[in-house]
């Protein structure tokens, strides 16, 4: 792979949020895609303290549909409509990746390495960014669209129970992936100048 390759497929990158399910790759290349990121993915310490759900299908919709139950309860009747539109949106993709964080592994490195210990919450959250934008980007390689989300702590218990998940396991993130039916916005750009220095 060239630089060049590299960087448009950077580009490629985007939240895209008009999403359907005709996924252009298979649930098992899409699974695919995110073990290998799990694999090799970096981490600090080599902590590889990331976890990954993927939900595809009708486990997919029971997150959104649980979702929905869960925030009618905390968002106002009136504003209700606006969040049902979105979670209607992340339904109607194929599939989520749910991204945790192993508190067991964090806590181990915070007992073993303790003039650090503060810091390794914050290097755990690090890893666990670059696993969500090493899978995304290889989806959008593949023209597979997708979108990052939020839904939590409220959506926290419920993910648990209905999955499985064990306690030391804390969400952090949910990414719905499926086939492009719009492009993404144009992006906007702040001034590099005022982003970045260089020196030597």
């Amino acid at each position: 792979m060239t630089t060049q390759t590299l960087q448009n497929t950077a580009q490629m990158r985007r939240s895209i949020y008009a999403l359907d399910k005709n996924s252009p790759l298979t649930n098992t290349q899409i699974n695919q895609i995110v073990e290998h990121a799990l694999l090799h993915t970096p981490s600090s310490f080599n902590s590889q303290s990331t976890r990954l759900v993927v939900l595809h299908g009708d486990e997919h919709e029971k997150l959104w549909h649980g979702t929905a139950d869960i925030l009618r309860n905390i968002v106002p009747a009136d504003d209700f409509a606006a969040t049902q539109t979105k979670l209607d949106g992340f339904k109607a993709g194929a599939g989520t990746v749910l991204f945790f964080e192993d508190t067991d592994v964090v806590k181990d490195l915070q007992e073993r390495f303790s003039d650090y210990a503060d810091k390794f919450p914050i290097w755990a959250e690090h890893a666990n960014a670059m696993m969500q934008y090493a899978i995304w980007t290889t989806l959008a390689s593949a023209n597979v669209g997708a979108n990052l989300q939020h839904y939590n702590p409220p959506t926290d218990d419920f993910v648990a129970n209905q999955w499985g998940i064990p306690n030391n396991w804390q969400l952090v993130a949910q990414m719905v992936f499926g086939g492009i039916t719009a492009p993404a916005d144009k992006k906007t750009f702040a001034p590099v100048a005022e982003r970045l220095k260089v020196f030597g």
